[in-house]
């Protein structure tokens, strides 16, 4: 495929947040779009995500763009033929303390209010859920039955078959170089195979967005940082379907991947 010389909307970064923003603005606006990755898709960060997938947020907006998401996983394979690896095995929320506890009594009402059924457990029925947890040091636990995980490069390319699906045009191992400026607005973006006229730019570029920011003169204030996790061997008695877990006290998650857990 050729890549064009304009297009409406140019999204920069095949990662998930920008397969998922051609796929929408195509699907939902019938937008002409481009997207341009510099390596292939998923080839950032999106492929090494946790993939847990928590919807519940102190804002009531976020909380809806998250059960939105929920929504959408479930139901794009249906239309892209592509699974995206989503488990709605739940999540427990581990309270070591009482404010942590408190914060969970708090939150309860907060998802009662936005439509969500979220439970306080107590470590006897944390427990029962997770038999491989050690429960002598809980207060208790959140329990949103909701929740789920996901694989974040399979969603990624469910979501870019998606986007081709309704006219949108990806394009892998093209390089943003710069661009042509007019009066403070983009005109044109200029790649390694040539330039794009455009009338919008939307930068999904990930851990390089920073630097795409400032070929426009614009800051954006990203930095980032390296995470570290865990993939262990087979865990007998492990269930496939185990909640996940966070413990926001020891800044941990747990989930289970092919008969094994995945920290980090």
């Amino acid at each position: 495929m050729t890549l064009p010389t304009h297009a409406q909307i140019v999204v920069i970064g095949g990662g998930i947040i920008g397969c998922s923003t051609a796929y929408h603005l195509a699907r939902d606006h019938k937008a002409d779009v481009v997207l341009l990755e510099q390596g292939t898709l998923t080839s950032g960060s999106t492929w090494h995500a946790a993939g847990l997938v928590g919807q519940l947020r102190s804002s009531a907006s976020i909380t809806r763009v998250l059960k939105y998401s929920v929504d959408l996983y479930k139901g794009l394979e249906a239309q892209t033929g592509l699974a995206t690896g989503w488990k709605m095995t739940g999540c427990l929320r581990l309270a070591t303390n009482p404010d942590r506890w408190t914060e969970y009594q708090r939150l309860a009402t907060t998802a009662k209010s936005f439509g969500m059924d979220m439970h306080l457990l107590t470590p006897k029925a944390v427990k029962a859920m997770w038999p491989l947890m050690m429960t002598d040091d809980l207060v208790g636990a959140s329990w949103l039955p909701t929740d789920g995980q996901a694989s974040p490069s399979d969603i990624t390319q469910s979501l870019a078959r998606g986007a081709r699906m309704h006219g949108a045009k990806l394009f892998e191992n093209i390089r943003v170089t710069g661009f042509d400026m007019t009066d403070g607005r983009i005109t044109a973006v200029k790649t390694s195979s040539g330039d794009i006229a455009c009338e919008k730019v939307v930068n999904c570029a990930g851990q390089w967005a920073r630097q795409v920011g400032a070929m426009a003169g614009i800051n954006v204030p990203l930095q980032p940082v390296k995470h570290q996790y865990i993939i262990t061997e087979k865990i007998e008695g492990l269930a496939t379907d185990a909640p996940t877990i966070r413990d926001p006290d020891r800044r941990t998650y747990f989930k289970e991947e092919v008969g094994g857990l995945v920290m980090g």
